[in-house]
């Protein structure tokens, strides 16, 4: 049964190219085949709770521009068992197939962890009996750990060990509620995973809390047989001045100290890696290279903005981009795309929630279709194999496999009298050719 929130009660549909409906999906398809799998299984296209549901509007200079009814009811439970209600009722008319949350944008914290624990149990049943009856699934829980004036030093990285084990108390329960959700993977996101000033900092001290503290949750995960990844979310200076988790290399180092890359993968967001200083496909490239390549969340930030906007992703060139890496990497496992994205303050309509889902699904779609034709098509990859072809000489293997030494190499450079003839990388060549697709 439709609520009274979205004007719209009947699913957006797909009507190709040509529509001149400004609620239907142009590209997005979801049983159109795309190098063998259904775009819907490309995607897997997950709702996020948090901005979606629980972000009234507010920004540094003002508060609730949304007035939504769940914000402002007395009594907090019945205000999240209204949030389900619309959470689902989101999905089904996205047709999107998952959603996901942290502990608190589901539950209130009430006066306890106890009690906070028993509120995100009873919505967690009321999830299980909806997800069954509308066939809908968890890409991911996570616990917010990063609200509560408990964590302006951080989470596992606090200073005061009172903290990490009350972490370590709610992270034990939302990865029992995700497991028994039968949820995809489990996200640690930092949100204050790192410091302010490093006068009163003991990195050395705040970086072994952190690993052992993800080493535990992996410990964990195997005692109660949780089968999906625990995912990282790089991020930098959100909101401290410097995050441990600053980009996918520096969640490497953690992830390879531990030993742990079966484990422990990264979720990549388009407006962190941005604020990195780095691009989205780099940060996606980097990570299948590294062998963590997880989930997205999948967004955009504003490129004049030092700060993490989360607006919907909508820009095709970008998301061809990014499509290639994911399409290169062999797409997801368990991992998708979740929609880490909020309308804008201004967009006060609860109809503007499902415009934006549906305009940067459509971005997404079309980043697909392009991407999967620059691999199919194959001229861009034989330029680039090209480039590299020389590695593929039993001489040259060698020196990659361990069969040389810096000696024996020495050696045959002299032997040889090899003197390297540099080679044009054709840099314009390849973005024109980009730019043939997009």
């Amino acid at each position: 049964m439709m609520t009274e929130f979205y004007s719209r009660k009947e699913p957006v549909r797909y009507e190709g190219p040509d529509s001149t409906s400004d609620l239907a999906f142009r590209w997005y398809n979801p049983d159109q085949k795309v190098m063998g799998k259904t775009m819907r299984e490309h995607m897997r296209f997950a709702v996020a709770y948090w901005h979606t549901l629980c972000w009234p509007g507010t920004d540094p200079f003002g508060g609730d521009t949304f007035m939504r009814r769940w914000h402002h009811l007395g009594d907090e439970m019945a205000a999240a068992r209204m949030k389900a209600d619309l959470m689902f009722e989101t999905l089904e008319l996205l047709g999107i197939d998952f959603f996901c949350f942290h502990d608190l944008d589901i539950a209130p914290e009430g006066k306890s962890l106890k009690e906070f624990n028993a509120n995100v149990t009873e919505i967690a049943k009321v999830f299980e009996k909806k997800m069954a009856a509308k066939n809908k699934k968890l890409l991911w829980g996570t616990a917010n750990m990063f609200s509560n004036r408990r964590f302006m030093a951080g989470a596992a990285t606090n200073p005061d060990p009172d903290v990490f084990a009350y972490c370590a108390a709610q992270v034990k329960h939302c990865l029992d509620v995700t497991k028994d959700l039968d949820g995809a993977n489990y996200v640690m996101w930092g949100g204050r995973e790192g410091y302010e000033t490093l006068v009163n900092t003991n990195i050395g001290q705040e970086l072994e809390q952190a690993k052992r503290f993800l080493a535990m949750v992996v410990e964990y995960k195997h005692r109660i047989g949780f089968k999906g990844p625990i995912l990282i979310e790089p991020k930098p200076q959100e909101p401290t001045k410097h995050q441990y988790d600053y980009d996918v290399a520096t969640v490497f180092a953690t992830i390879n100290a531990l030993g742990l890359k079966e484990d422990v993968k990264v979720n990549i967001e388009q407006n962190h890696a941005i604020l990195a200083g780095h691009t989205f496909e780099h940060e996606i490239a980097l990570a299948a290279a590294l062998g963590i390549f997880g989930g997205i969340d999948i967004n955009r930030g504003d490129y004049q903005s030092g700060w993490d906007t989360d607006q919907f992703a909508m820009n095709v060139p970008e998301m061809s981009l990014a499509f290639l890496e994911i399409l290169k990497a062999g797409g997801f496992t368990t991992g998708g795309l979740n929609f880490d994205a909020k309308i804008r303050r201004q967009s006060i309509d609860p109809d503007d929630i499902l415009h934006a889902h549906v305009g940067s699904m459509d971005a997404c779609a079309r980043g697909l279709l392009i991407a999967a034709k620059i691999l199919e098509e194959g001229k861009l990859g034989r330029i680039v194999s090209e480039r590299y072809a020389k590695w593929s000489e039993p001489k040259n293997r060698a020196m990659l496999e361990g069969r040389e030494t810096l000696e024996s190499i020495a050696a045959r450079v002299h032997a040889e009298g090899i003197e390297p003839q540099p080679k044009s990388g054709q840099q314009e060549r390849i973005e024109n050719l980009l730019n043939s697709y997009i």
